[in-house]
């Protein structure tokens, strides 16, 4: 859940980063008496999301800064509509309106592709989950975006679930254990309400995993093929996630196969922000960002 403290931390780094000793052009060339009227306008279709981060870039900045958020995030949108309206002192909508824009952008985008890897799901049962390959310090709100898109969050952090992976299963079976007494012997330690994945790319490899009692497997890369065995192999004694070549061309068949999750890393990696413009009118003169 996307909290207050998480978006004024990001919005406040952000705007510090933008303007870290004021608005050098705002303060100069713009009147401290002027208002300004804004709009954020799409530029092009999506699923919006950011309108309390949006809104924070400007409080933030000028607490006489006034926002209003036209659409609810996860809401679609058309080009051309109006998506939020701001009203305030022309200099502090000037100088919050990078960061208030990047930040909707971005999140949309976010929203944007994931709501189309949910559409190509639809009727397979399969979720889309999302990766921490997120940007750094940015992950609370790319991962809010994802929600707003219709997707699922994966573990937040290193902390709050165990994933064991190709490099974990390598270390521990370096002395020669095998990896049904290597998991359990780690199972053991953890408390009972810490659940546990194990990441296997080998259909070879899921009768030991599951011997060891695991909660999540995830199969790595396998072909289509090798998911359904797998599917049928683990046969709801563990949930199924499929990872990796998952593109809009191929997810459909995916999760077709069964698999319970499908985790898309470029839901956050590799995503396009949306295009939205800030329509700013000030004494009847449009100007456009």
């Amino acid at each position: 859940m996307l909290t207050r403290s998480d978006i004024d931390r990001v919005v406040s780094a952000a705007l510090a980063e933008d303007a870290p000793w004021g608005d050098a052009t705002a303060e100069a060339f713009v009147p401290a008496s002027v208002h300004a009227r804004a709009e954020l306008v799409a530029r092009e279709p999506g699923t919006f999301s950011g309108g309390e981060v949006f809104a924070a870039a400007f409080a933030l900045t000028d607490a006489a800064i006034a926002v209003s958020v036209r659409v609810a995030d996860g809401e679609r949108f058309a080009a051309g509509d109006v998506l939020a309206t701001v009203e305030g002192p022309a200099r502090g909508v000037l100088t919050a309106e990078r960061v208030g824009l990047n930040f909707a952008q971005r999140m949309s985008g976010i929203a944007t592709l994931t709501s189309r890897y949910v559409d190509a799901v639809a009727g397979t049962g399969a979720r889309i989950a999302d990766t921490r390959k997120t940007t750094p310090g940015l992950r609370a709100i790319e991962r809010h975006a994802v929600r707003s898109g219709g997707g699922y969050n994966h573990r937040y952090s290193l902390s709050d679930a165990v994933m064991v992976k190709d490099n974990h299963l390598a270390v521990l079976t370096a002395s020669g254990a095998s990896i049904t007494d290597a998991l359990r012997s780690g199972i053991a330690t953890l408390p009972h309400t810490m659940r546990v994945e194990v990441e296997v790319d080998r259909v070879d490899q899921i009768p030991a995993v599951l011997a060891a009692g695991v909660d999540i497997i995830m199969l790595d890369n396998f072909s289509l093929e090798e998911l359904r065995e797998g599917v049928e192999l683990i046969a709801g004694r563990a949930v199924v996630e499929a990872s990796g070549g998952v593109s809009l061309d191929t997810v459909g068949a995916i999760a077709a196969t069964g698999v319970d999750v499908v985790s898309v890393g470029a839901l956050t990696h590799s995503v396009r922000s949306i295009d939205l413009g800030l329509d700013i009118r000030i004494d009847s003169e449009a100007a456009r960002s």
